[in-house]
């Protein structure tokens, strides 16, 4: 049976695209292609993928109830894998009715089809913003999340709780991973590492917010890859997992590493830290160790090695 990858043509979903296809799965992809970056670069994420008769595109909106439930009429999934969502915490602060329209509507209709068709498992994609500046750290899964500072993150949260609900309902076996920061090729465009590569290999400034002193988890599309395929495996009951690195990263560091890495000094531009961003993400990841096998590998200095390789690719 086929596997079914919602945002499929995004940066974290095709890379789990090409990986499950290396491992002679087949997949449909479900991607509505949106203007949120440009959706030429989605095509070309797929470009390989499309051409393997493994794989199934279809152009529809995860909000399209019609859509969706012809989906599942065609094909019996088993597994549906939830990567697809409107991202981005400062664009949800600009638009807060289109996130919670896409992330929480969305989410409700997959559900909803996937437990009428009798899936088996579901994947379902939160984020680490969920934790809100949590004082706290590491952030643990069993920490309060109660107090999101970004309709983009209070989303994820109500994306879990929906999920719960799905699972108490109807015993939908259903995992939730709280994403970390995630980097590596085809990252978005807009995200920081990928936006940074551009602006120091251009010569152009670099906007660092705050004082340089925020942290972040990132972690390798590789190591995230690895969580989900365990994740998928060993999907039973309701959990929730954090798939991070647990090695934060200051800001002002990783504008160093990467400034290394291209060969050229970056030109800092200091602006004001804006609302909705915390200052630090730290995953504990002991629960997903201990549970799923999950061991995050990438150091960051060769994480951002490898990116600035696959950025100048030819």
């Amino acid at each position: 049976m086929a596997i079914l990858i919602t945002g499929g043509a995004g940066f974290i979903g095709s890379n789990l695209v090409d990986r499950l296809i290396s491992r002679g799965e087949d997949i449909v992809v479900l991607d509505n292609f949106d203007d949120f970056y440009d959706p030429h670069t989605k095509q070309q994420n797929l470009a390989a993928a499309t051409s393997s008769s493994r794989v199934t595109l279809l152009r529809a909106d995860i909000r399209d109830a019609a859509a969706v439930g012809s989906l599942f009429a065609r094909h019996r999934f088993e597994t549906v894998i939830h990567l697809a969502a409107r991202a981005g915490v400062r664009p949800s602060i600009q638009d807060p009715l289109l996130y919670a329209d896409v992330n929480v509507n969305g989410t409700t209709v997959l559900l909803e089809h996937a437990r009428r068709s009798g899936c088996k498992r579901f994947i379902f994609a939160s984020s680490s913003s969920v934790y809100g500046n949590n004082r706290k750290v590491p952030f643990h899964e069993d920490d309060p999340v109660d107090h999101p500072i970004s309709p983009y993150a209070a989303t994820k949260k109500a994306g879990e709780l929906i999920c719960h609900t799905f699972h108490h309902l109807y015993g939908m076996p259903i995992t939730c991973l709280r994403f970390f920061t995630v980097y590596g090729p085809r990252c978005r465009p807009d995200l920081a590492i990928a936006k940074f590569t551009r602006l120091i290999d251009r010569g152009e400034p670099v906007p660092m917010f705050g004082d340089g002193s925020m942290r972040r988890d990132f972690t390798h599309i590789n190591d995230i890859l690895d969580g989900i395929q365990r994740a998928v495996e060993k999907c039973s009951g309701f959990h929730i997992y954090n798939l991070g690195e647990s090695r934060p990263i200051e800001l002002r560091h990783m504008i160093d590493v990467i400034s290394q890495s291209i060969g050229k000094p970056a030109r800092i531009e200091r602006h004001a830290q804006p609302p909705g961003d915390v200052d630090v993400t730290y995953a504990d990841v002991t629960r997903a160790k201990v549970e799923l096998g999950y061991d995050p590998k990438m150091e960051f200095e060769q994480g951002i090695a490898d990116y600035v390789a696959w950025f100048r690719r030819p």
